[in-house]
């Protein structure tokens, strides 16, 4: 893993306790759009090197399901919400009540159900992360892709302009029942908008 910014296991805390928050409003707006119960966790949050987020979700080639915003604002940046394409048809079955592996391809009523799933989830994290902060974050109308890791990471770094990015990973498990769902979060942004983020919580870098 690479240094984490000059950050401490503090600000990683921090950053988990942001991700725990935005996780439960999510799980509570799931909850009612699907009317069952919906648990959520995050695991871990921690900075990755690009290679390290390939690696992570399987690989340059690997095909994946992207919900994409741009935020604006006091801390600007890029959030990809991943899933692998197993996770998101298992997601699609949860959802809508159905057994597992039923979905075995991603048709117009799978799109729509993931593309809600991670308006939910971004929104819930950027909800959190306003909340917390006092910031004012203003999110892009999420737009979401079926493609390789590569292309996705690729487009999300030029569309930002980024230079040295910046790849902050929350990792999220969602549960329903037995049934466990794993999905990344990620946060591409710069160190001047980290400053800021972690300034408006009295937190220095």
């Amino acid at each position: 893993m690479i240094e984490n910014r000059g950050l401490t296991d503090t600000h990683l805390d921090v950053l988990k306790e942001i991700g725990n928050i935005g996780l439960g409003n999510a799980a509570t707006a799931l909850a009612t759009m699907v009317n069952k119960k919906i648990d959520m966790a995050v695991p871990q949050s921690r900075f990755l090197s690009l290679e390290e987020v390939m690696e992570l979700v399987g690989g340059l080639e690997e095909v994946v399901c992207c919900v994409n915003l741009r935020l604006d604002g006091d801390v600007p940046g890029q959030i990809l919400f991943l899933f692998n394409l197993e996770s998101t048809y298992n997601l699609v079955d949860m959802l809508m009540g159905m057994e597992k592996g039923t979905t075995n391809i991603m048709d117009e009523m799978g799109e729509s159900v993931v593309k809600e799933v991670g308006n939910v989830l971004t929104g819930s994290f950027v909800s959190a992360i306003g909340t917390m902060t006092g910031l004012n974050m203003i999110p892009t109308v999420p737009m979401f892709a079926i493609d390789m890791l590569g292309a996705v990471l690729s487009a999300s770094l030029v569309a930002g302009g980024y230079v040295e990015e910046h790849i902050l990973m929350i990792e999220t498990l969602l549960f329903e029942d037995n049934e466990q769902i794993k999905g990344h979060f990620f946060l591409i942004t710069e160190q001047h908008a980290l400053n800021t983020l972690f300034n408006s919580l009295g937190l220095s870098i």
